[in-house]
């Protein structure tokens, strides 16, 4: 069996044949490759040719895939949600103040 999905960056693979999961995290078009990193926090790199010959399937991002950087801060994994989704004041709110009329 070999690899017939393309490298999508921010996607999550499996090598199935060594039991490795790991994320696309950068292409390089110029020279070719496919720079990873493994859920252990190692970084990896890939070749065309190495990609395609491969045994990689998709697979769902792991719940603890953060585990290799315990300590650091969450804004620095590449996301941060600070909205806090709160209602807005009940009372005295008129919509038609927020739509454009």
């Amino acid at each position: 069996m070999t690899t017939i999905t393309d490298p999508k960056i921010g996607s999550w693979y499996k090598d199935v044949e060594n039991n490795l999961t790991f994320k696309v995290v950068a292409i390089e078009e110029q020279d070719a490759t496919i720079e990873v990193q493994y859920i252990n926090g190692d970084i990896g790199e890939y070749d065309n040719d190495s990609w395609y010959n491969s045994t990689f399937d998709y697979v769902e991002a792991p719940e603890d895939w953060s585990a290799a950087y315990d300590g650091v801060e969450s804004d620095d994994l590449g996301y941060s949600d600070n909205d806090t989704h709160l209602k807005p004041d009940q009372e005295g709110f008129n919509i038609s103040d927020v739509l454009d009329e």
